[in-house]
């Protein structure tokens, strides 16, 4: 009877809820990788060793990454919820999560990209120069090419940190996992569906850490 229980949870409640989840997840994930990686580019490129440098681009765009994430993603969520709105056309939902999610991941991944470019040995670029590479070239085929390693490490950390962002979101409206284990679980004093989302989620936490190890030895 408690499996039968559970299984009908599972099916009504919590599946719904997890591939919500799973939305949010590849959704900022594509997001936050496309603006972290292009921010991650500015700040390698105009850092005093750059190839570019340029201090003031380069505290701007800094100081702009440390702001947002110096900000909860909960308030921060919120405090965009107008912003939201005016893209998205709602402040619920999953597009919604991950239009919020965007704003606090996109920072963590830059930062996250920025410490992996900057693992490349300085010597493979100053022998690139040195045969004739063009900017374009260095960035693309040397450091980028070069830090992939490293990029599946740290790339790693950061989508189990955006997993613990569509968590949190759930309890903003966005549903998924989050919001079945607090409306569902927590709210209506369910210990199936409370524990069953938890366990859920850090199935899902072990599975892209084993993936990204596994991944990072193959590419090393």
């Amino acid at each position: 009877m408690y499996q039968y229980e559970f299984s009908e949870l599972f099916e009504r409640i919590i599946l719904p809820g997890l591939l919500d989840t799973i939305t949010m997840l590849l959704g900022s994930f594509v997001t936050c990788t496309l603006v972290g990686f292009t921010l991650a580019l500015v700040l390698v490129t105009t850092d005093t060793h750059g190839l570019r440098p340029n201090r003031t681009v380069h505290e701007i765009v800094s100081t702009v990454i440390s702001m947002l994430r110096s900000v909860p993603f909960i308030i921060l969520a919120i405090s965009i919820i107008p912003l939201t709105r005016l893209v998205v056309g709602t402040s619920i939902g999953v597009w919604a999560a991950v239009f919020a999610i965007t704003f606090a991941g996109s920072p963590l991944i830059a930062r996250l990209l920025e410490s992996a470019f900057k693992e490349v040995n300085p010597s493979l670029v100053e022998a690139a120069r040195s045969f004739g590479a063009s900017d374009w070239q260095i960035t693309f085929r040397v450091i980028v090419t070069e830090s992939v390693p490293a990029i599946v490490s740290q790339m790693t950390l950061g989508v189990i940190s955006l997993l613990g962002f569509t968590a949190v979101a759930g309890t903003i409206g966005a549903g998924g996992l989050g919001a079945v284990a607090l409306t569902y679980g927590y709210q209506n004093f369910n210990d199936q569906i409370m524990y069953g989302t938890v366990a859920i989620l850090v199935v899902m936490v072990i599975g892209i850490q084993l993936g990204g190890n596994a991944l990072y030895r193959r590419l090393r």
